[in-house]
């Protein structure tokens, strides 16, 4: 056992795929290495139990205190699902566990899913283990439920692993090969994003309209296949083209809304290459994909049409 551990994780996006993911059909989603979230573990006096603080919020709380807010109980759960995989009594430990993030809450980057991979490292490291990166997954993907209800699994695998990966449900999850690295602007509207409502509303749908909203998915899922083949072969233009494709059936299915279509329309007037939601929709994040030439052009006006951080990261 360490006296000191500091762990952190990456956010991420949607690239292509989402919802439609859920009903078994391939996505592809991307690490945003540049925004993090980061947990440390420091022991406190012997039979003062284990103390959680989450510095963003200004909230502390016990591992075994009674706690309603869901990030909460993520937090408390993902602390005993970890410690039971590494053989340790919760109740025997005396550790202050600090929790911050740079990643926006509830706007589809993963931040609750890497606040649970750093916490996961950092209890690993801290009791001296190692835990490769599905096993880390495995044990974020417990938590998933608590926040997303029916979750595809694919925050986990990608936050765990930070690497592009395609992804299907309860198949396959296949780190790939990005040919020509890529740069995507995240324009976050300002509105939380729940993934848990946004997925049960399309599920009403989907049960109101199978046959619809099938055909829909199919789609998604044939965009994200060619997708993947893109990114292999260094076609970003195609990439682009396809990001929108999606997009408008996103919008089909009923996840967009006005100030993410007001961004939309934003990041191609001013030269983005392609343009789509990212996550469970209803608000949340947008993302552009763009190039040195038009990167300062399309993320002025994403901040002209609203959007507030503007964040870039390129994809590798």
């Amino acid at each position: 056992m360490v006296n000191h551990n500091l762990s952190t994780a990456a956010g991420k996006v949607i690239l292509l795929g989402e919802h439609a993911v859920v009903y078994g059909r391939p996505a592809i989603a991307v690490p945003v290495s540049d925004v993090r979230a980061t947990v440390e573990v420091t022991p406190r006096s012997p039979g003062s139990g284990v103390l959680i603080v989450a510095e963003d919020i200004n909230q502390s709380y016990r591992l075994d205190e009674a706690c309603e807010s869901d990030s909460a109980r993520a937090l408390q759960t993902t602390m005993r699902n970890t410690l039971q995989h590494l053989g340790i009594r919760a109740e025997d430990q005396a550790l202050r566990v600090v929790v911050r993030s740079q990643i926006p809450i509830a706007r589809g980057m993963g931040s609750g899913t890497a606040i649970a991979t750093a916490l996961v490292r950092a209890l690993a490291e801290y009791f001296g283990r190692h835990l490769i990166s599905q096993t880390i997954s495995d044990l974020v993907y417990q938590i998933e439920i608590i926040f997303h209800g029916t979750p595809s699994g694919i925050d986990n695998t990608v936050v765990a692993f930070e690497e592009p990966v395609y992804f299907v449900k309860g198949q396959r999850a296949d780190i790939f090969w990005v040919s020509e690295p890529f740069t995507l602007l995240i324009a976050d509207t300002g509105i939380p994003s729940k993934t848990r409502a946004a997925v049960e509303d399309v599920r009403r749908r989907w049960l109101a309209d199978r046959l619809r909203y099938e055909a829909l998915f199919d789609e998604i899922g044939v965009i994200a296949d060619s997708g993947k083949q893109a990114i292999a072969a260094g076609r970003i233009d195609e990439l682009g083209q396809l990001m929108s494709r999606n997009q408008s059936l996103l919008r089909e299915l009923g996840v967009s809304c006005q100030e993410l279509e007001l961004l939309y329309l934003a990041a191609l007037d001013a030269g983005a290459k392609g343009a789509k939601l990212s996550g469970g929709g209803q608000g949340g994040c947008l993302i552009a994909l763009v190039d040195k030439q038009t990167q300062d052009e399309v993320a002025s006006a994403l901040r002209a049409a609203g959007a507030s951080p503007v964040i870039s990261t390129v994809v590798r």
